[in-house]
Parts: structure tokens; C-alpha cells; sequence
């Protein structure tokens, strides 16, 4: 059987269960509140409490999110600094490769007029402005001419590296590779493009004399007809304060020494 009673405010359901053949009695009591107050917190959320919740989750997404474009700017950040570091590092070493196959005219080889051709041989190393910075370039003749728009003949090849502005205080290494008769050399677009975001190119000397220059010009009357001991490199690449340093060392496999 089944007893209902009201009690102020709420209702107590009594449930009575008779057991076949027993007198126990199982009692299970539920209480319903209705009414004012307090017990509507029992149902759900009040609208001031939602609002406090939605805030809450609002911060928690801009967090996340901010978070998620800070990662994604340092990778794209990161790669870019790799790209930067691996062009840097192939620029240094075709650098390399090219001095250590330099050909020095030697005084006694009349295979050439030096004085027709301007010194076809000759070493120049000198400072440039270029745009609002000075760069160095150099200018030599080797054996490691690069075959370009299908021309297959070998030779010595005059290269010249140098720096040029591509954009407003953006810097670019090129290399000029052309095989004789050397003609006067003028920028091109076409030059290939070893490096970007160059801040500095330097290049300097050691002469037999212990010496360091920061230039050089084997046919002047200070150097007469002879090539340096060794070319330092340093190159800077890259933005601060995360720019890349890299500098090496070329022993010059043959030389000159001074004509009296």
C-alpha cells in the first residue's frame, strides 16, 4: 500500500512494500521540493552563473588559440632562420671552392697582354657602397667556371662577387662567371643569386709580408703582380638579434710574389 503526506513546503512519498509471507517492511522516502528560494539551485544555473561560465571559457579559448599562433609564428620563424643559415653556409663554401682553383697570371706568361685585357688575371679585392652600407667584392680568375645557358666550352673564368640591393636595406650575394675574352663587368639580374638577407660581406687580405689589407689589386704599384698568402671570408646573414656569423680562412694554392 502507498501513503502520501504533505509537509510544509514539500512532499515525502512513502513507498511500503510487502514481502509475501513476511512482516518486513522495506520504507524508501524521496523528497520533491517546490516552492521559492534556495531549492531552485538545486534544478540548475542561475543566468548570473552561466554568464560566469561562458566568461571563464572565453579566456581559456583566447589562451589556447594564442598560444597556437605563437607556436605556428615560431615554426614558420625557425624555418625561415634554417633556410637563411643553409643558403649562408652554400654561399661560404662555392666562395671556398672558387679560391682554392685560382689562377694567378704569372709576369713571365706573354699568353696574354696584361695591359690589353687590363691585368686578365689579376686579384681586385675592394669596398662598395651599396645602397646605405659598404660591402666588399672580389674579383679573380679560376679553373671552377660553372657552364650556364647550355654553354659547354671550360676555361679559366673570371668570377666577381658581389653584393646588390634588391629591395630597400634588402642585400643579395651574386656570383659572375664568364670565360674569355673577359668583358667589363656590369650587374645583372641574371647573375645567380648565392644569399639573402645579407647584412655584411667582408673579405681580407694576408700578404707574404704578414700583413692584413682590406683591399687588394695585384697589378698596382703597392702589390706589384702579387696575390695574397690567404682571403679571410665573413659573412652576416639573417635579422637581429638573430643574425648568423660566418667567417673561414682560404690558403691561396698559388701565388706571386712582388716584381721588383
Amino acid at each position: 500500500m502507498k501513503n502520501f503526506r504533505t509537509v510544509s513546503g514539500h512532499i515525502d512519498l512513502i513507498k511500503m512494500t510487502e514481502q509475501s509471507n513476511t512482516t518486513n517492511f522495506h520504507f524508501s522516502l524521496f523528497t520533491f521540493h517546490f516552492g521559492s528560494g534556495s531549492g531552485l539551485s538545486s534544478l540548475g544555473f542561475t543566468l548570473v552563473e552561466i554568464l560566469i561560465a561562458i566568461f571563464i571559457f572565453s579566456i581559456i579559448i583566447t589562451t589556447i588559440f594564442s598560444s597556437f599562433n605563437a607556436i605556428l609564428s615560431g615554426t614558420g620563424s625557425i624555418s625561415e632562420e634554417l633556410t637563411t643559415c643553409d643558403m649562408a653556409k652554400n654561399c661560404l663554401n662555392r666562395i671556398i671552392t672558387d679560391l682554392k682553383s685560382i689562377h694567378a697570371y704569372c709576369p713571365e706568361d706573354t699568353s696574354l697582354n696584361p695591359d690589353g685585357l687590363l691585368g686578365a688575371y689579376r686579384i681586385v679585392g675592394e669596398n662598395t657602397e651599396v645602397g646605405s652600407r659598404e660591402f666588399s667584392k672580389l674579383r679573380f680568375t679560376s679553373l671552377a667556371h660553372i657552364n650556364l645557358e647550355h654553354d659547354m666550352r671550360y676555361g679559366i673564368a673570371e668570377i666577381i662577387y658581389y653584393v646588390q640591393e634588391t629591395d630597400k636595406d634588402n642585400y643579395v650575394i651574386r656570383r659572375a662567371d664568364s670565360l674569355y675574352p673577359y668583358k667589363f663587368f656590369k650587374k645583372k639580374d641574371s647573375d645567380p643569386l648565392l644569399c639573402e638577407r645579407v647584412k655584411s660581406l667582408e673579405f681580407k687580405y694576408y700578404g707574404y709580408d704578414g700583413n692584413e689589407y682590406d683591399f687588394w689589386d695585384s697589378q698596382s704599384d703597392e702589390f706589384r703582380h702579387s696575390t695574397p698568402r690567404a682571403i679571410s671570408i665573413e659573412l652576416e646573414v639573417g635579422d637581429e638579434p638573430n643574425s648568423i656569423f660566418l667567417e673561414a680562412m682560404v690558403t691561396i694554392p698559388v701565388y706571386r710574389e712582388k716584381t721588383s
